[in-house]
């Protein structure tokens, strides 16, 4: 069945009105028309059998059905160094297949990407549109956060208490993530960062201590920084039992 990402108060609504971007979604890309079955998702984990009752040239009329909700999962971040080029946008399109709740784009002492803030703006709303499109591709019925870019400290104090704070530490050898991850409290939300090209440096990784973080570490191998986040998010889904 297709889908389409609506966003829905609380309590929603037995009809929706589609305009916009949405409605030359539904009407040029999924060529739905009057009677036709959907599926419809709003981010937070709910899923709605859908139909279209009405459309025309401006807009679409959805009814919705029951709501189905997905069940709660650990919360998953990564703390993603800003990296060159469009790794961000692979880490985030396949972060998100891979379970993550939220990404947070951060500056590093080694990133070469320096936004402004007009620009930062812009690519908050694009890297939220592909999250959109990849959990809708891969059926998720909820939406990952994608804050936007910030000073890798400053994210790290602000994220939710009770968080646990893991750092891909390329001088630790002794602890593997799968160790690490499974000391976590039962249900704890579980944050990664993970440096950009070249890596954090020694200051970073010890103030990141400072605030309470455990280095770990991947294994032997050095990986491209879009690859360890990948790799971590597939392991900890695995420890999860979401992934394998």
């Amino acid at each position: 069945m297709v889908r389409l990402f609506v966003p829905l108060p609380e309590h929603p609504p037995t009809e929706v009105l589609l305009s916009g971007d949405r409605h030359h979604y539904l009407l040029h890309v999924l060529r739905l028309s009057e009677g036709a079955s959907l599926e419809v998702f709003d981010g937070t984990g709910r899923a709605f059998e859908a139909r279209v009752a009405a459309v025309d040239a401006r807009e679409a009329r959805l009814t919705l059905g029951a709501a189905r909700s997905t069940p709660p999962r650990r919360a998953l971040s990564v703390l993603q160094g800003l990296p060159k080029g469009d790794k961000l946008e692979w880490v985030l399109q396949k972060g998100t297949e891979l379970g993550a709740a939220a990404f947070y784009p951060v500056d590093t002492a080694r990133s070469v990407v320096k936004l402004e803030p007009k620009r930062a703006g812009e690519r908050t709303l694009r890297w939220e549109k592909i999250v959109e499109e990849a959990a809708r591709q891969c059926r998720r019925n909820d939406v990952p956060q994608v804050h936007p870019p910030a000073a890798l400290l400053d994210r790290a104090r602000a994220l939710p208490p009770g968080t646990q704070l893991l750092v891909l530490d390329e001088e630790e050898t002794a602890v593997p993530l799968g160790e690490a991850f499974r000391a976590c409290a039962p249900g704890a939300p579980v944050a990664l960062v993970v440096g950009p090209e070249g890596g954090l440096t020694r200051e970073e990784v010890a103030a990141l201590r400072a605030l309470g973080a455990r280095g770990v570490t991947l294994g032997a191998l050095i990986l491209r920084t879009e690859t360890a986040a990948l790799a971590a998010l597939a392991v900890m889904a695995h420890l999860e039992g979401e992934l394998g």
